[in-house]
């Protein structure tokens, strides 16, 4: 089923999710594909759970890093002018595949409704040894 929706007060195009008959639904919290309007796309830089002070938040939880790094995402689309309802694709990097249930069960918080398209591997280590998760993201705002 197509979908469009204009979110209210929000500076994102609406997102068109698209499901493509002959592929599988998803099983986690992403969309199998998303058309947007033409706008201004931004690209976040890949995210670790900083806190405010540059520590890395949740040692030793995925759950809890993953929530970081969208809150600290939910500040980099504000900055670029947008939110995290504008964010049309998310690249997921952990240590382990293992935490991809904690990972998709925020996801699934956060993103409840028309999820960005997503991929989510694992990698070997991050720049920061006590760092499980990180996340790149793009997204599109209206202009």
């Amino acid at each position: 089923r197509d979908r469009s929706r204009k979110r209210k007060g929000a500076s994102v195009p609406a997102k068109q999710i698209i499901h493509v008959e002959g592929l599988s639904r998803p099983g986690a919290a992403f969309s199998p594909v998303i058309v947007t309007p033409p706008g201004r796309l931004f690209f976040v830089a890949g995210l670790l759970a900083r806190g405010d002070s540059g520590e890395i938040v949740g040692q030793g939880d995925a759950a809890a890093q993953t929530r970081q790094i969208c809150r600290n995402l939910g500040k980099a689309a504000q900055a670029a002018g947008g939110s995290l309802e504008s964010i049309v694709r998310l690249d997921i990097y952990v240590t382990d595949i293992a935490f991809k249930d904690q990972v998709n069960a925020v996801r699934r918080e956060v993103f409840a409704v028309d999820p960005p398209v997503s991929t989510m591997v694992q990698v070997g280590q991050f720049t920061e040894s006590d760092a499980l998760v990180e996340i790149t993201a793009i997204g599109v705002v209206s202009g």
